[in-house]
């Protein structure tokens, strides 16, 4: 059995997340304790139950204490993954793309093509955003052999939610390929896309995109592309940008709307997040950073990539995937080295009890 302290280094939905997915992948029971216990709301929230719920499900598994609230679960994978199409909805704005965290390194090894509707937030504070999985982690993730492709059909922001995201996996043939990013080189392009909904007559889109294309100039020009959405069930905003590089980088920054926050503050901070981690020299951004480590130890050989810093989800993840994985990782300086594990042909040699 597996055994998680979930109070260990950012005590947070995180190590619920990657513990759940990696004892799914090793077909090993999980023991997860004091779950969250560093946040203000500790135990199982709702988005959180569901993730739980929808893995055991596509895993065939068992989970027991699974509740709002809960401070330990016992998690249990059963026949492994077929494949086929699912559906979830999270009831909350809760995050759409943090259940996608949870499920795709499964999916990603099922035995056939796997299809998720989900429905919960997809742009808000503390969680990826749909266009950052889009059109950042999924673009580098393909480079390492898993095929993930994500459509947003609605819009969901805080606090109502009802956003919808449709995402077909297909099935990775052999372990994922490393990554190599260790230059960051020539800024080739800067794209974006500024999105609001129930927006219109007040030209978010338009103020957003083009107070973030002033920020970053004289530097950079950015295409920013404005989308007026009128399905979403409340009125939101949200706005992405990325960086090409010569080398292969993706460097991205992005920010929800929020009551009394403006489209002119939402730009600036987000060109200022973008403008902050290019100057590191970083092959990859502050949310790529700890979202890569899972597959870079999964994956055969090693990977390694210049984060802008170290933040406490680099922290966690690297120590969940040595904890669980026995993988061997070094950060000396903003270089981070992951020697992967080849999962699935070498998991048994590396297993490693928590």
């Amino acid at each position: 059995m597996l055994s998680i302290d979930g109070s260990q280094k950012s005590g947070s939905g995180t190590i619920i997340r990657y513990a759940l997915a990696l004892a799914a992948l090793l077909g090993e029971e999980l023991h997860l304790t004091n779950i969250r216990a560093k946040r203000s709301q500790p135990g199982l929230r709702p988005q959180h139950l569901k993730a739980a719920e929808a893995l055991s499900e596509l895993c065939q598994g068992t989970l027991k204490g699974g509740r709002i609230g809960a401070s330990e679960i016992t998690f249990k994978a059963g026949g492994g993954v077929k494949g086929g199409r699912f559906e979830w909805d999270i009831g909350t704005a809760g995050s759409a793309t943090m259940l996608v965290m949870t499920i795709l390194p499964a999916a990603c090894f099922a035995q056939g093509s796997t299809s998720f509707r989900i429905t919960g937030g997809l742009f808000q504070d503390f969680a990826p955003s749909a266009h950052h999985m889009q059109y950042l982690l999924f673009p580098l993730l393909a480079r390492m052999g898993l095929r993930a492709h994500l459509e947003i059909v609605r819009p969901g922001y805080v606090p109502r939610g009802g956003g919808i995201i449709e995402v077909k996996v297909e099935p990775v043939k052999g372990p994922l390929k490393p990554l190599s990013l260790l230059q960051q080189g020539q800024i080739t392009g800067i794209e974006g896309i500024a999105l609001s909904s129930h927006l219109k007559e007040r030209k978010v889109s338009e103020r957003l995109a083009q107070t973030c294309q002033k920020a970053l100039q004289p530097q950079y020009r950015a295409q920013i592309r404005t989308i007026y959405d009128s399905t979403a069930i409340q009125a939101g905003a949200a706005l992405a940008v990325w960086a090409h590089t010569s080398t292969g980088s993706i460097i991205g920054a992005d920010m929800a709307g929020a009551p009394r926050r403006s489209s002119e503050e939402i730009a600036k901070r987000v060109a200022r997040s973008l403008l902050e981690d290019l100057a590191t020299g970083a092959t990859v951004d502050r949310h790529l950073a700890d979202q890569l480590i899972l597959y870079a130890a999964l994956a055969e050989g090693v990977t390694e990539y210049l984060i802008p810093r170290m933040t406490e989800h680099v922290e966690t993840n690297l120590w969940l995937v040595e904890s669980i994985l026995g993988v061997t990782t070094e950060v000396k300086g903003n270089r981070v080295s992951i020697r992967g594990m080849g999962y699935p042909v070498r998991a048994k040699g590396h297993l490693h009890h928590a």
